[in-house]
Formats: structure tokens, sequence, C-alpha cells
């Protein structure tokens, strides 16, 4: 049996931390720690090693944008997944903690069974968390960066297979679904997007829509944009 994803809640206001504590307990999920600042997550994640933070982006203090760079800088390689929680859904912060290496993000009205899943997915690194806000959200702080490969380096080093299949990436395609698109079994799909992650050096999938938009890859309002919901 698969191991119950450890969680760390970190939310400045109590009844958010509580309520979604109890419908993760409820799934099955096990809450390892709370924390309302920054300073208090960087500390629980240090002392709990949790695979998954939910994370709070405006906190007074040390926000969750700060708190996410500390903590996949001070964690390295054993830096837990970490999803962003936003009231907002056009967010400067929440596309900063993206470039940052967060793994996604949520709105805190999310349905319970949403947030779950969520966890779940994050946790297997094998889906994009991709409400369909995402797309606006890239769309409109992506398009005014200047786009440079350097920034996540050069696309060159990919093949044509491996630049259709970021390209798709970026449009919220699971696995599954890049398997259908281009007839290929989902191990072939999972290999070409490790190696799309490990030539590029980016963390996970939610960095390699940002790298898509970056370097120009993908330009807003086209097909590519992403799209998918749970």
């Amino acid at each position: 049996m698969t191991e119950a994803p450890r969680v760390v809640i970190v939310d400045d206001q109590a009844l958010v931390r509580t309520g979604f504590r109890m419908i993760l307990t409820a799934d099955g999920i096990d809450v390892v720690a709370e924390a309302s600042d920054g300073d208090e997550a960087v500390a629980a994640v240090r002392r709990t090693r949790p695979d998954v933070v939910l994370m709070d982006i405006r906190m007074p203090g040390t926000d969750g944008l700060e708190a996410t760079r500390r903590i996949l800088r001070d964690e390295g390689t054993a830096a837990p997944r970490i999803v962003i929680l936003t009231t907002y859904d056009l967010d400067q912060y929440v596309y900063a903690a993206l470039s940052a290496g967060a793994s996604g993000f949520l709105l805190k009205d999310v349905t319970p069974e949403h947030l779950a899943a969520a966890v779940r997915l994050v946790r297997s690194g094998d889906a994009l968390l991709a409400p369909a806000i995402t797309r606006r959200l890239v769309e409109r702080f992506a398009a005014s960066r200047e786009r440079t490969t350097s920034l996540h380096r050069d696309l060159s080093t990919l093949t044509p297979r491996e630049l259709e299949v970021l390209e798709a990436l970026a449009g919220g395609d699971s696995n599954a679904e890049l398997a259908a698109r281009f007839r290929l079994s989902e191990a072939t799909v999972k290999t070409h997007v490790a190696r799309i992650l490990a030539k590029l050096r980016l963390r996970d999938r939610a960095q390699a829509v940002i790298a898509a938009y970056e370097t120009g890859l993908v330009t807003p309002g086209s097909d590519g944009a992403p799209r998918r919901e749970f």
C-alpha cells in the first residue's frame, strides 16, 4: 500500500488551516504540521520532512514567496513539493513562486475533492496543477517579461520530439493525453518528460510551463497555453 502523503499547511488564518486539515485527514492524508507564517513554515519543513507544503502566498512577516525560496534552497533535492494557496486569480507573487520552483497553485475556494486530489497529484510529480486561471496568470506575467533562453538553458539541447512534448506539456496535457497525442506509450512519454527536465535543469512540470513561455516556445494566446483543470 502506498504511504499516505505527508503535508504541512501554511496559512495565517487558523480557520483556513483547520478546514484544510479536516478535509485532508478525512481523505487519508497525513497533516504533520501547521504554520502561520513563513518562518514557522521553514522550521516545520525542517522538522517534519513533508512530501507537500500547502503555502499561503500573502502572510504578515515572512510571506509565502520568501518561504518557498528558502525551503527549496535549504532542502535541495530533498525539498517537498510546494503548492501555493491564493485568493487571487491573477497574482504576480504566484507567478514568481512558480518561477522559484513551486509545483503549482490553488485558489482557497478549491473544492474538498480537488484539494485532496491536488496533494496526491503534486506528490506524484506526474501532473501539473493547472486550474483554468493558469492561462491568464501566465499570459499576464510571462508576456511582460523579456524572453531569454538563458533563464532556462538553451532549447537547442532538446530533440524535435522533446520540443513537441514540451509544447504540449505547456498546454496542460497529462502523460496519458501526451501518449495519445503522439501515439506513444506512457512509459516513453515519461522518459521524454524526464529528459526535458534534466536537459533544461527544471524541477518539475510547473517549471517546464514557465520555461515554455519564457523561451518563446509557447506564446500568450497560442493553442499551447495552459488550459487544464482537474
